[in-house]
């Protein structure tokens, strides 16, 4: 195998001299950051959506029960009854 740490330094030679012309205060992001945020953003939408695209499809047994409840309660004597007994 060749010898990677001539091939490192060689890099880091680069990398330093690099860093030496950049002027931190100027520094942005630039393009490559809009495009990162930008995408995650159209996948948080997306994840989004397909949520709302599946918990719209799933039925809760709880809401059926609690609909037969209403409408068979009538006129609310079956609650006052419930209400006295349980001193």
């Amino acid at each position: 195998m060749p010898d990677m740490s001539a091939s490192a330094s060689l890099a880091m030679t680069h990398l330093v001299t690099f860093a030496k012309e950049v002027d931190e205060d100027k520094v942005t992001p630039g393009v490559l950051g809009f495009i990162v945020f930008a995408a995650m953003a159209l996948a948080v939408w997306a994840l989004m959506k397909s949520m709302s695209r599946h918990m719209n499809r799933v039925a809760f047994p709880e809401d059926e029960k609690s609909e037969v409840n209403a409408t068979t309660s009538g006129d609310g004597d079956g609650a006052a009854e419930g209400a006295g007994s349980e001193k």
